[in-house]
């Protein structure tokens, strides 16, 4: 039978045991943990069995092909990271106060606001506070989400998603900035007069994943135009990886406008997608204070947001 919660504030668990577990959990091994742990694969076998002894339950399931977590190794992996991430937001709000050129800030990113503003902000940061050190994730909102609560980031950068079914999330609006249908400048689709949406089925194109926004818009405009979606597509949120396959291929893609007016090889087609419009801004943790570094980059985003309005 398990233990009791309570049981793991006796001082048997250790804060290693948390980071072993989860590095366990990530790496899919106990070698390849080890590995990056740059311990002997015994010593981490023998920890992990302690762990599994306070507990009282089974955390991995051991296969040929490394070790998969149990439902118990699900739930305590879950914990373990929240509270390795409060250690680290913990130690990093001390530095913080202690020292304000140093500190950590973590940012999830989706593709809005992910290629102009965010590097220009952490620039600006970067000059006033060097020792600061950047993290950037980027994934769509929905895996955003889990971390944001968890900890493993400070904030999510993008558009701005409906958040009325998470009330654990606040946001704060930057700009506004439309979606536009894009190709490269030689596109073969540019020669065609009156050129329409359904023109542009004839050629491959890029879309947004199906968990995101803008796809589920995309989608709704072509219903309301009687069109399916392309057959022949690409489905993808990379801004790298979107802006090559326009640029070297016969793709169509949707990029924000920002995105799309800073490659001179990328150029909007003359199709309007009047109905898309983006707000971009920071999804936040309701009910979590950020930490110095944060902050920064808080303010930093909002000052250079001002500056691309103005623009």
């Amino acid at each position: 039978m398990a233990m009791r919660a309570v049981d793991l504030l006796s001082g048997r668990l250790k804060l290693r045991h948390l980071v072993l577990v989860v590095e366990i959990a990530d790496r899919g091994s106990v070698l390849r943990a080890a590995e990056h742990l740059r311990l002997a694969q015994p010593a981490v076998t023998r920890s992990l069995r302690e762990v599994e002894h306070i507990l009282g339950v089974e955390l991995f399931t051991r296969g040929p092909r490394g070790v998969t977590p149990t439902l118990f190794g699900d739930a305590f992996i879950e914990h373990a990271r929240a509270v390795l991430a409060e250690l680290r937001r913990a130690g990093d709000r001390i530095a913080g106060l202690a020292d304000g050129e140093v500190g950590t800030v973590a940012v999830g990113t989706l593709l809005a606001g992910s290629n102009v503003l965010l590097p220009r902000a952490i620039a600006a940061l970067k000059r006033a506070r060097p020792g600061v050190t950047v993290i950037v994730r980027e994934a769509t909102f929905d895996a955003q989400v889990p971390r944001l609560l968890d900890g493993e980031i400070d904030l999510i950068l993008g558009r701005l998603n409906p958040i009325d079914d998470l009330p654990g999330l606040r946001q704060i609006n930057l700009y506004g900035e439309p979606v536009r249908l894009v190709a490269r400048v030689d596109h073969p689709a540019r020669a065609r007069e009156g050129l329409c949406l359904a023109d542009l089925l004839d050629y491959p194109w890029v879309l947004p994943l199906e968990q995101t926004a803008l796809r589920q818009e995309l989608e709704q405009i072509f219903r309301s135009e009687g069109l399916p979606l392309p057959a022949n597509r690409v489905e993808c949120t990379s801004v790298l990886t979107v802006r090559t396959l326009v640029r070297d291929a016969d793709m169509i893609a949707t990029l924000p406008d920002l995105v799309a007016r800073t490659d001179d090889h990328i150029a909007p087609l003359p199709v309007p997608l009047e109905p898309v419009r983006r707000q971009v801004g920071v999804t936040l943790h309701a009910g979590r204070e950020l930490t110095p570094s944060a902050r920064l980059m808080l303010d930093r985003l909002r000052e250079e947001a001002a500056k691309l309005v103005i623009e």
